[in-house]
C-alpha cells in the first residue's frame, strides 16, 4: 500500500521561510509526477508546484519566485522550500504523486499539513 507522509507545516509570521516534506512509501515502481496543493478556508484546492522525474517544474504564478520545489527521487520524497510568505499564503497543503505500483499506474494525496502565516 502507497502512503505519502507529510511534514514540515506550522505557523510563521509574514516574510518567514518553511520547508514541506513528503515522503512516498510502499512498492512503487516508478513516480511519475510529484507535487504540492493548497487548500484555504472556502476555497477549492488549487496547484502550488509540480515537478517531474525528469525535474521538468510547474509553478502557480502565485508563488513564483517565492517558493521552489525540488525532488530526491532516491527516496521518492518531494520538497517545497517557501520564502517570503504571505498571510494568502495560509493554507492546507497537501502532496500529489502520479505512480506506477504492481496495481498500475495511480493518483496518490496525502493527508496534508497546515501551514498558517500570522504576526
Amino acid at each position: 500500500q502507497v502512503q505519502l507522509v507529510e511534514s514540515g507545516g506550522g505557523l510563521v509570521q509574514p516574510g518567514g521561510s518553511l520547508r514541506l516534506s513528503c515522503a512516498a512509501s510502499g512498492i512503487i515502481y516508478r513516480i511519475n509526477v510529484m507535487g504540492w496543493y493548497r487548500q484555504a478556508p472556502g476555497k477549492q484546492r488549487e496547484l502550488v508546484a509540480t515537478i517531474t522525474g525528469g525535474t521538468s517544474i510547474n509553478y502557480a504564478d502565485s508563488v513564483k519566485g517565492r517558493f521552489t520545489i525540488s525532488r530526491d527521487n532516491a527516496k521518492n520524497t518531494v520538497y517545497l522550500q517557501m520564502n517570503s510568505l504571505i498571510r494568502e499564503d495560509t493554507a492546507v497543503y497537501y502532496c500529489n504523486a502520479d505512480l506506477h505500483t504492481i496495481r498500475g499506474r495511480a493518483n496518490y494525496w496525502g493527508q496534508g499539513t497546515q501551514v498558517t502565516v500570522s504576526s
